[in-house]
């Protein structure tokens, strides 16, 4: 007995127990609620479809059966001029039996309008409404991500995973890689160098997460380790807790160059052999993101490696184009370096001191 004898010992934890129960059928309720809501939108706009067929009824009919709906349920929100016409529009979309047997009976309805008013075929609505439920994305989120194309990115950066991971693994990993990669979240107001990228990424880095996909958790910025006393760090390292592995991100503000892939390639080496448990933990991926690539120099350039590897773009694209125009290139700043040597060389006083 614990608590002076008052409750046994394993009372918290029958608790405990009891409160997760509690929540479970909650979070059915829920849903079997908003199912029925959703079914009963969908009744409404098939009936007020049906009407407009058969007898040729106007917006004027709606405008009045919204008010009259919303007289008579005075405590219900939904029946707004607004929301008749998205029921007509889901009664067209969708069948009703949908809505009980695909994930657009999952969500909630304005996360359904999201799909009327942004998207016009089918397949992909099925596409947004289906990750929406998986991954428990709020309304803001699914516009954004509908915005940003994700369907179209998914997946698409070129890889060798299918050469150096088990099948049914590499499909997997795939589907952690977008291409291209979108940040324009970032506030960035001068010239960026890879470190100060990184910084701006880490700053917003909810959002930065939200881009690289369902899943991610943040391991460390610039992780340090040694070998045999050589000092390395890696940019960015996560992990990946629906697929159980470690992902390596290296940036590079400038295009893609073949030499990136080994130091990646010896970065994800290191992390499989020292931090990757191999009885619980699928094989560690690298992903290079870089600012354009030559995608024929990616191909020969992964072929050269055994280390499973991505390569993908990111984007300032929605960015106002004077941002955009900011970030620099490689051969930039490699410019700028050089310009600045130059200029150290041909002053006096760097000479003098030199000789000194």
């Amino acid at each position: 007995m614990s608590d002076s004898g008052l409750l046994p010992d394993d009372y918290r934890d029958f608790l405990e127990h009891l409160k997760t129960q509690v929540r479970q059928a909650r979070v059915r309720a829920t849903r079997v609620v908003n199912t029925e809501l959703l079914l009963l939108y969908w009744d409404i706009g098939r009936a007020i479809l049906d009407r407009q067929a058969a007898e040729g009824w106007g917006s004027k009919v709606i405008d009045r059966l919204a008010v009259d709906l919303r007289s008579e349920f005075p405590e219900m929100r939904g029946f707004s001029r607004s929301n008749l016409h998205y029921m007509r529009k889901i009664a067209s979309a969708w069948p009703r039996s949908a809505f009980v047997q695909q994930a657009v009976g999952q969500i909630p309805w304005g996360h359904v309008t999201v799909l009327i008013d942004r998207l016009d075929d089918q397949e992909s609505r099925d596409w947004y409404a289906a990750a929406a439920f998986e991954r428990g994305w709020s309304r803001n989120v699914l516009s954004h991500q509908i915005r940003n194309r994700l369907d179209q990115r998914i997946g698409a950066a070129p890889s060798n995973f299918t050469d150096h991971l088990p099948t049914g693994d590499s499909d997997l990993a795939q589907q952690l890689v977008r291409d291209p990669y979108v940040f324009d979240f970032l506030d960035l107001t001068d010239r960026v160098a890879e470190r100060e990228l990184e910084a701006a990424l880490m700053a917003r880095l909810e959002r930065f997460l939200l881009e690289l996909g369902h899943g991610f958790a943040f391991v460390g910025r610039q992780y340090h380790f040694d070998v045999d006393g050589d000092d390395f760090y890696i940019d960015l390292l996560f992990f990946n807790w629906i697929q159980a592995r470690f992902v390596v991100v290296e940036l590079k503000v400038g295009r893609f160059e073949p030499e990136y892939v080994g130091k990646l390639g010896f970065y994800v080496s290191w992390i499989d052999d020292n931090l990757r448990d191999h009885n619980q933990h699928a094989p560690t991926i690298g992903i290079l993101l870089c600012a354009g690539r030559n995608d024929n120099v990616v191909r020969y350039s992964l072929a050269g490696t055994t280390a499973p590897l991505a390569v993908a773009d990111y984007t300032y694209d929605t960015l106002p184009a004077p941002v955009r125009e900011l970030v620099p290139t490689d051969d930039e700043l490699a410019s700028a370096v050089g310009e600045t040597l130059t200029h150290l060389a041909e002053t006096p006083s760097s000479r003098a001191d030199t000789e000194q």
